[in-house]
């Protein structure tokens, strides 16, 4: 499959381009007009109702150049104000400080509320360093450090895990006299759980009532989701009894037994709740339904969500984007969409997330046709598609194997303005890899280094994988070199590709000093390991070194599985040692650890036919039949290939014939 016409640019990267009155500098980039003598002059309220009014950002930012320089009106902090939010709604964080600048060059003073817009402004564009720096230069701008500014500041950092930072503003903070308020302990305490710092987070509220500031129910849910996530769910329970719960608590506590699957204690909290006058509310049900839904328990779902319509709990759009999330994953399509389609007959608007569900549900089962669609859906919905529903989208073209597909999703979302994130990369590399265009893939990585979203482990995975499939495994090692001159460590996943493409090509040296790297550096060999160096040891005939491998492998407990069984039998096959590869084919089959498949089969077959001959073999046929596996085309390949090696017999051709028929 080829790129279309003029495709050769197609995974180029364009940043989306912004409007020209919002370059680096938005106001004076706009275009000079002649200037307009007033003819009323305008009231501040009247100003702005059209700036909060105005959909569109360019026009909204000309009004209020034009009415400026037009002399009709003089900004004050209220339309500044009303400007600057516009444009941090829009992370037009260049806007927004040259428009601090004009405020004060212009002596126009900046209110508590202003400095905090701006605040979050930067917070939602991702740049807290910048508003920490913002913040220092609070005195230039005629305002002062309040505690809920400290509060916005502390917030945005928190946002950006920027954990180093947290402390010391929070040192200035009471250098500065300030006393910290619930909302201020309370980011704190969230900055100690998202750090597993549960410790500190239990001294802190003991900080907080020597203080005389009570803790609130975000205080306590705080500490005891951490708990929970933790696995310290004895501990979150302990903390929980120590002061009245709330609905919020004890779904702390339901998501945290969910997420260790212990539904029924789970179900109990629910009896507990309602003993206790506490009504559950839609995140508690729908927390269990999701948690269902992710064990391909819908019918427990089901169930769950007929006890929230009996206490007159009305679902939302997330119950239900649960429950056709757990149909997709149970392979029930048709009931997925009808479920869907019931949805948004009864009024529920779907948003991004269950749109994406849907899409990703789609593409699992290789419609994308329906995927697109529902896209194209979405879009006319004015639901704007964010980086998730494009990578979906891509890998679903990806494991299609459409190229243009994919190319045409990247374009769309580059031209929606909506930056890739490492996932649609990745996802990207893998599409390019399946149609081995291995320098669009390597440019594609160099590209995420240079627009600052850097590849991961899976992104050099994913393009190791498709290099040692093509047999390129020189370059794929130097993509491992490469690898780690970026920090990024190689994963087993990443050995198990390397050490497979290079038994394929038969470079057992280099594999056996792989396997020796992969020992050194203390990296926990996993089943695909395993498989794959005791492969590699059968295609060497180094029988000693494979059966050590197996040995290995038990004692760790690993459990094999059907492909280690099949190398093991293929394996004494070749060797002629047809009665060792019939005993651990039996002896398997017996003690139910896995029942042998229809390769399993056919190198018996093929072993038996080799050794013993044909006889032998229709005998293991008509085993395999009648225990309802059928025979592919290899199988009927190694036994016609026996059959004719042995003309001499007519007899078989008559066996084979009548198996011929039942099959």
């Amino acid at each position: 499959m080829y790129l279309k016409e003029g495709c050769s640019l197609l995974l180029k990267l364009h940043k989306p381009t912004r409007p020209l009155v919002l370059s680096t500098n938005p106001v004076p980039s706009l275009n000079p007009k002649p200037r307009i003598e007033p003819t009323q002059i305008l009231k501040e309220s009247d100003v702005l109702q059209r700036l909060k009014h105005e959909p569109q950002l360019g026009l909204a930012l000309e009004y209020f150049r034009s009415i400026a320089n037009s002399r009709a009106f003089k900004h004050t902090q209220l339309t500044y104000q009303a400007m600057i939010e516009k444009l941090g709604s829009q992370c037009e964080m260049d806007g927004v400080q040259y428009l601090m600048h004009q405020m004060k060059l212009e002596g126009v003073g900046c209110s508590e509320e202003l400095f905090i817009s701006v605040v979050k402004s930067y917070r939602r564009a991702g740049l807290a360093e910048l508003a920490l720096k913002m913040f220092y230069r609070i005195n230039e701008f005629g305002c002062k450090p309040t505690v809920k500014i400290y509060n916005h500041l502390l917030d945005a950092l928190l946002c950006e895990n920027r954990f180093q930072m947290i402390n010391p503003i929070y040192g200035n903070m009471k250098k500065d006299g300030m006393d910290p308020n619930v909302f201020t302990y309370n980011i704190l305490l969230k900055a100690l759980c998202k750090n597993d710092r549960v410790d500190g987070a239990h001294k802190l509220l003991v900080e907080m009532s020597k203080k005389g500031c009570c803790p609130d129910s975000v205080s306590y849910t705080t500490v005891v989701s951490a708990l929970c996530r933790l696995g310290k769910f004895d501990e979150a329970r302990e903390l929980a009894c120590r002061f009245e719960p709330n609905v919020a608590v004890y779904n702390a506590l339901v998501n945290g037994l969910c997420k260790e699957s212990k539904f029924e204690e789970a179900l109990a909290l629910l009896v507990e709740m309602a003993g206790k006058g506490i009504d559950p509310n839609v995140i508690t049900y729908s927390t269990i339904i999701s948690s269902f839904s992710d064990m391909r328990n819908v019918e427990s779902a089901l169930a769950v969500l007929a006890k929230m319509f009996v206490r007159g709990c009305r679902p939302n759009v997330h119950t239900f984007t649960s429950l056709i999330k757990g149909y997709f994953m149970e392979g029930r399509v048709s009931e997925a969409l009808d479920l869907w389609n019931r949805m948004v007959r009864e009024g529920f608007e779907p948003n991004v997330v269950a749109y994406t569900t849907v899409i990703h549900g789609l593409c699992s089962v290789g419609n994308m046709r329906e995927a697109v669609s529902v896209l194209h859906e979405m879009e006319i919905k004015g639901c704007s598609p964010n980086v998730s529903t494009y990578s979906t989208l891509i890998d679903g073209f990806a494991k299609a194997g459409n190229l243009v597909g994919a190319s045409e999703t990247w374009n769309n979302m580059m031209s929606r303005g909506c930056r890739p994130n490492v996932i649609a990369y990745t996802c990207m590399v893998d599409v390019l890899c399946r149609k081995y265009m291995f320098h669009r893939a390597q440019c594609l990585l160099e590209n995420m280094t240079a627009e600052g979203c850097p590849p991961n482990t899976v992104t050099f995975n994913t393009f190791i994988k498709g290099l040692c499939e093509d047999g390129e495994v020189d370059w794929a090692v130097k993509v491992l070199n490469k690898m780690r001159e970026n920090g990024c460590l190689p994963n087993i996943t990443t050995y198990n590709e390397l050490l497979d493409g290079l038994f394929k090509v038969n470079r057992f040296e280099e594999a056996f000093g792989l396997v020796k790297e992969i020992d050194e550096k203390g990296l926990k060999l996993n089943l695909v390991t395993y498989n794959t160096i005791l492969n590699g040891f059968c295609r060497a005939g180094m029988t000693k070194e494979a059966m050590q491998v197996f040995s290995n492998m038990l004692t760790r407990g690993i459990k094999p599985d059907a492909i280690t069984y099949n190398i093991l039998i293929y394996f004494y096959c070749k060797q002629g040692r047809i009665k060792t590869a019939t005993e651990l084919f039996n002896s398997t089959g017996a003690a139910k650890e896995w029942c042998p498949d229809v390769i399993a089969y056919t190198s018996l077959l093929w072993g038996i036919c080799n050794s013993v001959g044909l006889d032998e073999a229709m005998v293991h046929l008509d085993k395999m039949i009648r225990k309802g596996i059928c025979p592919n085309i290899g199988t009927w390949d190694v036994l016609v290939r026996c059959f004719f090696s042995s003309l001499g017999h007519l007899g078989p051709i008559y066996i084979l014939d009548d198996i011929l028929r039942e099959g």
